[in-house]
């Protein structure tokens, strides 16, 4: 009984450490919202969660070299939308453009990364939620 009861506590601790640490992360990431010039795109902050993808081109997302910078390319945050209604389905619109990688201060393009991962820590509690809740329908589906 004690192991269930420790296990529930480590499952009721780690849940409360993602809420919180998802709390954080969204105060951190309407901050750089504004800082990186994300705002002079795109009207709201909650509009950036209906894309389906942000991307970076410019520097590296790997985490074995992340903001590693990718000599001659331009550092550009890119976001995909999906239409499926279209003929073309995916499209890619630049949310922001900032020149030549080589040209950035390494203290912004650190910033720019650090939005695009902020960004994707919080889309994926979103996609979390929504796939839970496709998932409670096929419990009542049968009945």
């Amino acid at each position: 009984m004690s192991s269930a009861l420790d296990r529930l506590k480590n499952l009721t601790n780690k849940i409360s450490s993602y809420e919180l640490t998802r709390k954080n992360n969204l105060v951190t990431l309407r901050e750089l919202f504004v800082e990186v010039g994300i705002d002079k795109k795109i009207d709201t902050f909650e509009e950036l969660f209906l894309f389906k993808a942000i991307n970076l081109s410019g520097a590296s997302l790997l985490e074995e070299n992340l903001g590693e910078v990718k000599e001659g390319k331009y550092l550009q945050v890119l976001a995909i939308s999906y239409d499926k209604n279209e003929k073309v389905k995916s499209k890619n619109t630049s949310l922001a453009y900032f020149g030549r990688v080589e040209n950035v201060t390494c203290d912004f393009k650190d910033r720019v990364v650090e939005f695009i991962i902020r960004y994707r820590f919080e889309k994926s509690f979103i996609t979390l939620e929504h796939y839970n809740g496709m998932l409670s329908d096929f419990g009542t589906k049968s009945e």
